[in-house]
């Protein structure tokens, strides 16, 4: 095989990495919004990669995600906790513990050695997830670059609750007491973060986290982690493509 791919479906963001064959070399990333049907999704992918001249004859692709039955022409597909495990692996992660904040779930994984020993997701509640930023940035407004701009510069306000809808009666609330949006988003973040470290402390604590996925690039989130964590948390430029790179390492 010329080409290993690995395509990660996720509920918002789908991500595509192509590795050499050494397997040890990025040749290309990519990244689109998931869409409305992830097999369409999945069709623009294949198209994309033909016309790269990337095939059947010439590749080997893994599917993984929300999404990864949705992707008819992989050769197999894996669980996103496999995922992530390996390409965090990749980007430098070694005895940490990793966390990936999703759309739809938060996973927490436990890696020794470079190897997943175990790990805990969250529960059905879409609090501290992606989710949460999302519906809050939609209720002040914001696009998620925008909110997390704007979260910066603001002295976080404790949201007290911890459903997703009631934080968003709570936030109309705050809003109508004339808080500022720039303080409400920073205490969205510390709101999810909390859920994060209450999610983390049911299993081992560390004092080295390695966070994946979208909000990876965010120095904000990485930072309030790192208070409620109290550990340092690192992360990769490539980190937001971790379940798409450890599926093309399967």
């Amino acid at each position: 095989m010329k080409y290993f791919v690995g395509i990660d479906i996720g509920s918002t963001a789908t991500k595509v990495a192509i590795l050499r064959e050494n397997k040890n070399e990025i040749f290309m990333l990519k990244s689109m919004p998931s869409g409305y049907n992830s097999k369409d999704t999945s069709l623009d992918i294949l198209k994309w990669l033909n016309d790269l001249d990337i095939d059947e004859n010439n590749s080997k692709i893994i599917a993984t995600g929300y999404g990864r039955i949705s992707v008819p022409y992989a050769n197999k597909s894996i669980t996103e906790i496999t995922a992530h495990a390996k390409g965090a692996v990749f980007l430098g992660a070694s005895d940490e513990i990793i966390i990936d904040i999703g759309g739809q779930d938060t996973k927490v994984i436990i890696l020794e050695n470079k190897r997943m020993v175990d790990f805990i997701m969250n529960d059905k509640c879409s609090a501290g997830t992606g989710k949460f930023i999302e519906v809050m940035a939609n209720r002040l407004g914001l696009s998620i670059d925008e909110f997390f701009k704007v979260a910066k510069l603001g002295t976080p306000i404790n949201i007290t609750s911890t459903c997703t809808v009631f934080a968003e009666s709570e936030i109309i609330s705050l809003i109508n007491k004339n808080i500022s949006r720039n303080d409400l988003a920073a205490g969205v973040i510390v709101s999810m973060a909390n859920k994060v470290l209450s999610l983390a402390s049911k299993k081992q604590s560390s004092d080295k986290y390695f966070l994946t996925g979208g909000f990876s690039q965010s120095d904000f989130v990485i930072k309030i982690l790192e208070e409620k964590l109290n550990a340092k948390v690192s992360t990769h430029e490539f980190s937001r493509f971790a379940g798409a790179i450890g599926a093309a390492l399967s």
